[in-house]
């Protein structure tokens, strides 16, 4: 089976042909798109230099017959299949025809990758990386970079269902509120006061949810290198005041008092409801991870004829150091069980770059985390 002879999914037992007999073979029957599959241990290196060579191979071999396994469960006879031995990767041709007699589409692709990914997870209890590509006949016989860029269109796609998914959990929050309010405004037997009340929680929640929205097109995945936005300007104390009114619910909630210093009458160089969009998340986020009954802080400071510095300050337990970083990074939320999805810093760092202006986070003199913005001046 080393020699290089092709093995269809069906007869895979043990040892996989090798990757180069594998493009060879698949490339002299890409007569129109087909697609790939690749799977990769990523961490099978770190097994061999902290255990050894011989736990690596142990762990590859484990692999292999994971692999071996879910393709034959998984795929067709006439499907391609390869792994190199000493390699982390492996790799899987959809060639042979559907029931209809055409070629496998890329929700077959993906739906097969999910199953041989879970098998081999289960079994190797490593992670596991996919991804999925076509071939066609340009690419020749270059398995090397038809399995890099089926990882980068893998890691994207990830990464794109991971923005949607948590952009979904983010909108449900608001709607779920405006709901719930008006379900109750249609109760005849609400007095005019609390149905006032009521009205104005439910509009500030519709703010947050189209301010939501907005954040969904500026931090959109699809292209991250979109031209920059054209120059903008905004009024500090509108973004401040309105970013206030729609914390306020949050903070009551959860008994925080939210403190801020007088804000000058200036112009910044992002729009009012963009630089809200960053404030809401910010304070937000203080409000979460500060004390119950505590906290917030908002400062004011103009020191700078070029920059306008916002700090929101919370009482709370901090940011390890070692989170300080990360914690701007898409999807990840450091260690914390406040509730959250990992989009609001990402946002904020987003659109004030964007903006001519950056984040910083320091430790706060109450205790918590301070957040430093600096913004352009108009």
């Amino acid at each position: 089976m080393g020699s290089g002879t092709s093995l269809h999914a069906a007869e895979v037992r043990g040892l996989l042909p090798r990757l180069d007999a594998f493009a060879r073979h698949l490339a002299q029957l890409a007569d129109q798109p087909r697609p790939v599959l690749v799977v990769r241990l990523p961490e099978l290196e770190r097994v061999a230099w902290r255990r050894g060579l011989r736990a690596a191979r142990a762990v590859e071999r484990s692999a292999t017959a994971a692999f071996s396994t879910a393709v034959s469960r998984v795929l067709r006879a006439g499907d391609l299949v390869a792994h190199d031995g000493g390699s982390d990767v492996f790799v899987a041709a959809l060639v042979a025809p559907t029931r209809d007699g055409s070629v496998p589409a890329p929700v077959d692709a993906r739906s097969a990758l999910a199953r041989i990914a879970a098998t081999m997870e289960a079994v190797t209890r490593l992670e596991v990386r996919t991804g999925w590509t076509t071939y066609e006949r340009a690419d020749g016989n270059s398995i090397a970079a038809l399995v890099e860029r089926a990882l980068v269109r893998g890691a994207q796609e990830r990464e794109r269902y991971a923005f949607f998914s948590s952009l979904g959990h983010e909108l449900r929050t608001p709607l779920s509120s405006i709901r719930g309010y008006l379900e109750t405004l249609l109760d005849d037997g609400v007095d005019a006061g609390t149905r006032e009340r009521f009205v104005r929680i439910a509009y500030n929640e519709s703010l947050r949810l189209s301010r939501l929205v907005e954040g969904m097109f500026e931090i959109s995945l699809l292209d991250m290198r979109a031209a920059l936005p054209a120059p903008a300007s905004g009024s500090l104390v509108h973004a401040v005041d309105a970013a206030l009114d729609a914390c306020a619910a949050t903070a009551t909630a959860r008994g925080v008092s939210i403190v801020r210093d007088d804000v000058p009458a200036l112009r910044v160089a992002i729009d009012a409801d963009r630089l809200t969009l960053v404030l809401v998340n910010l304070i937000d986020n203080a409000v979460k991870h500060g004390k119950p009954g505590g906290g917030v802080f908002v400062g004011i400071h103009v020191d700078d004829s070029r920059f306008v510095q916002i700090t929101v300050d919370d009482d709370g337990p901090g940011i390890a150091s070692n989170d300080r970083e990360r914690i701007f990074a898409f999807g990840d939320r450091g260690d914390t069980e406040a509730p959250g999805t990992g989009i609001g810093l990402a946002l904020v760092r987003l659109m004030l770059e964007r903006a001519g202006g950056r984040v910083d986070l320091e430790p706060s003199p109450f205790g918590g985390a301070r957040f430093v913005l600096a913004i352009p001046r108009a």
